[in-house]
């Protein structure tokens, strides 16, 4: 992360591009985030929706990150990784895993990408699942807060355990 004191100007971050993600959600629509700015997740009913409102909460996001001070992540390059792990494992772990990969017929190599896969799906899928689309907003001391558990969709952003959300929700007005 830059430094508050060495920050590029807004418009830099804003002409940045960010990696979307966008999936399908169990309920219908689509869930947009983009993994680089923590918090920064949106919805829409269609892809071409669910775009643009993940562009506008990438846009807020960056404002209200660059107004209050806090430290703004550059995208993810794609480039970092070549796809060769070196591992080390206990002797009996290797062999049980050799063992396993003959019994299906394949390779070692291939038996540990399929279950490496599998250990992300399973990961990716629970973490969907444990956040909800909609914002859990509560009153204290008159100002809104929000819990960490909740994602601010429809252009807002959380940040840290419990962060006033009162300058967004100013803007999303």
């Amino acid at each position: 992360m830059t430094p508050a004191t060495e920050r590029k100007p807004l418009e830099y971050y804003l002409d940045a591009t960010y990696p979307v993600t966008i999936e399908a959600a169990p309920e219908g629509g689509y869930f947009a985030q983009i993994e680089d700015l923590p918090g920064c997740y949106s919805q829409g009913e269609t892809v071409e929706e669910a775009i643009q409102m993940i562009e506008e909460a990438r846009r807020l996001w960056l404002e209200v990150a660059c107004e209050e001070g806090i430290d703004i992540p550059e995208p993810r390059s794609g480039g970092d990784y070549s796809g060769k792990i070196l591992l080390r494992a206990p002797k009996n772990l290797h062999r049980a895993l050799g063992r396993i990969a003959d019994k299906e017929g394949v390779s070692l190599n291939q038996y540990l990408v399929a279950t490496l896969s599998k250990a992300v799906g399973v990961y990716e899928g629970s973490k969907r699942a444990s956040q909800p689309l909609e914002p859990k907003v509560v009153e204290r001391k008159g100002k809104a807060r929000i819990s960490a558990t909740s994602v601010i969709s429809r252009s807002g952003s959380f940040r840290g355990k419990e962060q006033v959300v009162e300058p967004i929700l100013k803007k999303v007005q």
